[in-house]
């Protein structure tokens, strides 16, 4: 979810040119031509269970895999009117995987994710060649000397880091009027399932890349929706943990109560296969702490096809009604899951979720100016502080701002520290309001492992004009408590996905991955993207 919709729904490689984009096109039964048109990929849905067979059996090495990604990344994605979610590549990549193949043929497998090539999100530090940037040039240049630490995990699992994509600059808290996907360093990413639609933010390439087949996971970043909403609106799996689950050192900040890293992928196998392995202590994430106990790593232990046996699931209906469409598929959705063995209790309501105000929204501008501030002052950027990318910014408006512009980092800056009583009280409200008196009272009440609502609607058209037209999603109360999300492919409109969530309390990605996995398992609704230039309506 953008985050102006905090205000609105309460309830709820190099740059590429600049480009206008147009109001969407519809291809009206004519041809059926994709574009950019991409040959037939080997890989294509090709899970990471299957990748690490095929390493196993020698059919392929891990060179081989990052070699056919990185063919594939320059056919549909640099391309002129490509896909553009990938704003960099490892140029170290294939040195990566050759390593690691030599590490095979020694005999030594780190685990599942050994020589899997995977993609981060642009906001995530590495300390290799590529630069870490937000999306925003006056970041431009900027290495990082260490990694963060879900990236030294990463590693240490033994994945290949390919690249990084693109995303909705400064994780799309920079404007009211931003096109999700956007990011002056990067231009506009799009939708594999229609070019001229939105990947929905703030890690859009993310969710774009692992869409269209462009590696085989991605991680992404989530204040409120940056990872469930383009895992929606992409076509994929998304998960947003429990914060504290993942370390966030490393990672250019918005929200110390709410940031988190996650999963992106096409099953809900391949997401999980990625997050026990980076769970762990972080020595510079004083909320890891709280995981100690509680997490688990390998969570693929708990991938279960009768995960929903026995399980008692709330619907939030107050979140339903915003496309009717939509509501068709959540009913059916609803309908594979009492299939399945779970008892849906339905309606639910969160009681206090429309009593937040703007508290949410406060805590925002509060803590991203300290977060902000205090990763630029230890960074290789040229700017030190927010009030230094505000100046650059205004001083490279044509390039920077040439669609819209920067009032959510100048509201930042006009706020005081973390000490002022209206941050203090603010946060004491989301979070009375969003777990004690939100989400743990309504499971409490209805006895439920989870509650279940629409992740959001089917992709909009671009509009860098005017800015986004969110209509719907359900990722706040989970977002502002810190609780765990995911979302799975449920179904489309008019060839555009559309993703169900799942929600629960604290720690309770178990019970939630048994559930996704069940339901995915029982709907089985993902249809690969095809990349064609519009929708082929009648």
């Amino acid at each position: 979810m953008k985050r102006r919709n905090f205000i609105q729904l309460t309830a709820l490689g190099t740059a590429v040119p600049l480009v206008t984009m147009q109001a969407c096109a519809t291809d009206k039964g004519g041809s059926k031509e994709k574009k950019p048109a991409g040959k037939e990929f080997a890989l294509e849905e090709k899970t990471v269970a299957e990748l690490q067979q095929a390493m196993t059996d020698g059919k392929y090495t891990s060179r081989t895999l990052c070699e056919m990604y990185l063919q594939r990344i320059e056919e549909i994605d640099k391309v002129e009117g490509g896909l553009n979610a990938v704003i960099e590549r490892n140029p170290d990549a294939l040195a990566l995987a050759d390593a690691l193949d030599k590490e095979r043929q020694e005999g030594k497998v780190r685990g599942p994710l050994h020589g899997i090539p995977v993609m981060v999100k642009d906001n995530i530090d590495t300390a290799d060649k590529m630069m870490t940037t937000a999306g925003s040039l006056a970041l431009a240049g900027n290495i990082a000397g260490e990694d963060a630490f879900i990236i030294k995990q990463l590693r240490q699992a033994g994945a290949v880091l390919l690249g990084k994509t693109n995303l909705s600059e400064w994780a799309n808290f920079r404007s009211t009027r931003s096109s999700s996907g956007w990011s002056g360093r990067g231009r506009q990413t799009r939708n594999p399932y229609a070019l001229d639609r939105s990947p929905c933010g703030s890690s859009s390439g993310s969710g774009a890349a692992v869409s269209a087949n462009l590696c085989a996971i991605t991680i992404g970043t989530e204040t409120n929706g940056s990872i469930v909403c383009p895992a929606s609106a992409n076509g994929i799996v998304g998960i947003k943990p429990t914060v504290g689950l993942w370390g966030r050192s490393g990672i250019i900040p918005i929200s110390a109560t709410q940031d988190t890293a996650g999963p992106m992928a096409r099953t809900v196998a391949d997401a999980v296969a990625l997050l026990g392995p980076l769970t762990g202590t972080d020595p510079g994430d004083e909320r890891t702490k709280e995981s100690e106990g509680k997490r688990y790593a390998d969570y693929t232990q708990f991938l279960d096809k009768e995960g929903l046996q026995g399980k008692r699931i709330g619907v939030l209906r107050s979140t339903f009604g915003f496309h009717e469409k939509v509501d068709r598929i959540m009913a059916q959705a609803l309908a594979t899951m009492a299939q399945a063995g779970a008892t849906v209790i339905d309606p639910v309501e969160i009681k206090t979720i429309n009593e937040f105000g703007d508290a949410g929204y406060q805590v925002l501008l509060y803590e991203f100016k300290d977060g902000v501030n205090n990763y630029l002052a230890s960074a290789n950027a040229n700017v030190n502080s927010l009030a230094e990318v505000i100046a650059f910014n205004k001083a490279n408006r044509d390039e920077s701002m040439p669609y819209f512009a920067q009032e959510i980092l100048e509201e930042a800056q006009a706020k005081g520290d973390l000490n002022e009583k209206e941050y203090t009280g603010a946060l004491k409200k989301v979070l009375l309001l969003s777990r004690q008196k939100g989400i743990d009272a309504t499971l409490k009440a209805h006895n439920l492992d989870a509650i279940v609502a629409p992740t959001g609607g089917p992709a909009w058209c671009i509009d860098l004009i005017n800015g986004d037209h969110y209509g719907g999603g359900s990722s706040s109360l989970a977002a502002r408590a810190g609780y765990p999300n995911i979302t799975v492919p449920a179904g489309y409109v008019a060839g555009l996905p559309v993703g169900v969530s799942m929600f629960s309390g604290a720690w309770q990605e178990p019970k939630l991955i048994a559930m996704a996995y069940a339901f995915e398992q029982a709907a089985n609704v993902r249809v690969a993207p095809t990349l064609p230039s519009a929708l082929n309506l009648p």
